[in-house]
């Protein structure tokens, strides 16, 4: 299957935007460090080992995307900032079409 081009977007804590563009299997943590993006820190490098990309997604998005899995549930509970209902490792969420217009908000800290 041909990849596909997804854009959305990044808000900072401060309300700050930044209209991003990945390809699809890209994942969300990608996206960030390839567009400079600030706050997603991902000491980890992806390995679901630190919760240093934690991300809030808005409702709609969180809802149009596979579910986290038990380890990143596991991991969401020793992150920094405070865990809302849509909060997901950004290391985790790999692009799909639907991720279109997906607006992902970087909590105000993530030590």
């Amino acid at each position: 299957m041909e990849k596909q081009k997804v854009r959305f977007e990044f808000v900072t804590f401060t309300g700050e935007r930044q209209e991003v563009e990945g390809m699809t299997g890209d994942t969300v943590m990608q996206v960030a460090y390839d567009n400079g993006v600030e706050g997603v820190a991902a000491e980890c490098g992806g390995s679901m080992s630190c919760g240093t990309c934690h991300v809030f997604l808005d409702e709609a998005s969180f809802d149009r995307i596979d579910a986290p899995s038990e380890g990143e549930v596991d991991m969401l509970d020793i992150v920094a900032s405070e865990r809302r209902p849509t909060s997901r490792l950004s290391c985790q969420i790999k692009l799909e079409e639907n991720f279109t217009g997906a607006k992902v908000m970087i909590p105000e800290m993530q030590y």
